[in-house]
């Protein structure tokens, strides 16, 4: 990491509010601090992979409110078979690799393992992140453009 990097770091942490950044790298390791009030972010950023986790339910509305939680329950039930691919870091979702281009997946869309399905820059560095697993996209969470946070669904995909 060259100094530029880390000002570039250093900018980041005081606009995004956190507190304390720590990085860690081979043969590298930095700590950032603020003085301001503590937000409290616990994070490990894996390489170069995507995380699948299963989606949970989603909760069920009160029982007073009876027609309005007859109408989620269906919902519910669809979403629980889906997998979630979620964000690996903190930046920004980018649909395709420029303006002009096509979006790497739409709604609809089969995808495979290692299938490329959006870029997230962080720090001036596009990231590409591929599926590890294989299925429909089946709803995009995210709008293009905008940023994201670790951990933070991106996409539904119903297994095949």
């Amino acid at each position: 990491m060259d100094i530029k990097q880390i000002q570039e770091l250093i900018k980041f942490v005081s606009r995004s509010g956190v507190n304390e950044v720590s990085l860690e790298q081979e043969n590298f390791k930095i700590t950032i601090k603020t003085n301001q009030n503590p937000v409290y972010v616990n994070a490990a950023v894996p390489a170069a992979s995507t995380q699948v986790v299963m989606a949970p339910p989603a909760p069920v509305a009160a029982p007073a409110q009876a027609a309005p939680a007859a109408a989620a329950t269906p919902a519910t039930e669809d979403t629980s078979k889906y997998i979630t691919i979620k964000s690996p870091m903190i930046g920004t979702f980018y649909r395709s690799a420029s303006p002009e281009k096509p979006s790497f997946v739409n709604v609809g869309d089969e995808i495979g393992t290692g299938k490329v399905v959006c870029i997230i820059e962080a720090m001036k560095l596009f990231n590409e992140i591929e599926s590890e697993v294989s299925g429909r996209i089946v709803k995009i969470l995210v709008d293009n453009a905008s940023p994201v946070e670790y951990d933070q669904p991106l996409f539904l995909v119903e297994p095949i």
